[in-house]
């Protein structure tokens, strides 16, 4: 886990869910809830989907009959041909 996250148990999470669904949005934090003091979910912030991967570019994809033709116009690929290592 992370320093930023913390835990509930499950009771308690089932007792106050829209509470600490607030929590969890507002603070940016992930709850994790436990069952007998073990993790076995975690409710993280939702965070949109950045413009630049596939899922933001389904409105432009055009699927035609020609399967041979790119889905995604070519000016908008995005390829790393030899990418840097960390």
């Amino acid at each position: 886990m992370r320093t930023s996250d913390w835990t509930v148990p499950a009771t308690q999470f089932r007792d106050k869910c829209p509470k600490l669904l607030d929590m969890v949005m507002t603070t940016g934090n992930t709850l994790v809830v436990t069952k007998h003091g073990r993790p076995v979910a975690a409710v993280v912030p939702f965070a949109e989907q950045a413009e630049d991967n596939i899922i933001g570019w389904a409105n432009e994809m055009v699927l035609d009959h020609d399967l041979t033709q790119p889905a995604i116009p070519p000016e908008r690929w995005n390829a790393i041909s030899a990418p840097t290592k960390p």
